[in-house]
Order: structure tokens, then C-alpha cells, then sequence
């Protein structure tokens, strides 16, 4: 960095970026668990796999995020997407090659996918 055009280049494309992870109120949110168990179990592959299917389809109005501990460390990798207007809907045991369908189906055209979720896998 040789300027005070180039940090502030910087700065912006910073403020951007987080711009893009946090959304706004009116946005889809794709939350994965990444807690220890979550991470253990293979939650950053679901994440990225999550982040790569957003991008490649350009769609604006998701972001993608993470948090720590869900509290179902047994279901783990965790995903919980937020509607707005929407309940919650919580997928567990998910991996990289599931996202795809996800995507297609919940967040494009507004179906949830049952059989992934976790009162589909609930099991007294």
C-alpha cells in the first residue's frame, strides 16, 4: 500500500463484503453451526458448499453466516434458514453434496426440504 486512495480502496471493499454477510432485514439467512462439535462433525465444508452455491447462482437477497452452538450436538452439521414471514426451518445431518438441493428447492422456489430437517430426524 503506497496511498491513502489505495487504504481507503481498501476500507471500502471491506465495508462491502460485510455488507453482503450481514443482509438486511428483508434477505434469506442461511445459518450454519460452527461450534466445536458442528466443525468436528463437517459443518465447513457444508458452509462453503453453502457460499459457493449462493454465489454461482447470484442470488442477492441470501446471506450466509455462521454461529456457534446449536444445542444438538448429535445432528451436527446444523443448517437453519430464515424466511422472513417464516417459521424457522432447522436441517440437520447435512453435507456439501445436500446444499445444492437446498438451495434449489427451500431457498429459490420456497420448499422446504422435509426429509433433511430435524423433525424428520427426530427419533424418541
Amino acid at each position: 500500500m503506497k496511498s491513502l486512495e489505495e487504504l481507503m480502496a481498501i476500507r471500502d471493499k471491506a465495508r462491502a463484503s460485510m455488507t453482503d454477510r450481514e443482509g438486511n432485514g428483508d434477505s434469506i439467512r442461511i445459518v450454519v453451526g460452527m461450534a466445536t462439535c458442528g466443525i468436528a462433525a463437517g459443518a465447513r465444508p457444508v458452509l462453503n458448499a453453502f457460499v459457493d452455491e449462493v454465489a454461482k447462482r447470484g442470488l442477492k437477497n441470501v446471506t450466509v453466516a455462521q454461529t456457534g452452538c446449536i444445542g444438538m450436538c448429535q445432528y451436527e452439521p446444523i443448517v437453519e434458514v430464515f424466511v422472513p414471514g417464516k417459521e424457522k426451518v432447522t436441517y440437520v445431518k447435512m453435507s456439501p453434496e445436500n446444499v445444492p438441493e437446498i438451495v434449489a428447492n427451500h431457498i429459490v422456489n420456497g420448499n422446504p426440504v422435509i426429509e433433511k430437517t430435524v423433525g424428520a430426524n427426530f427419533k424418541d
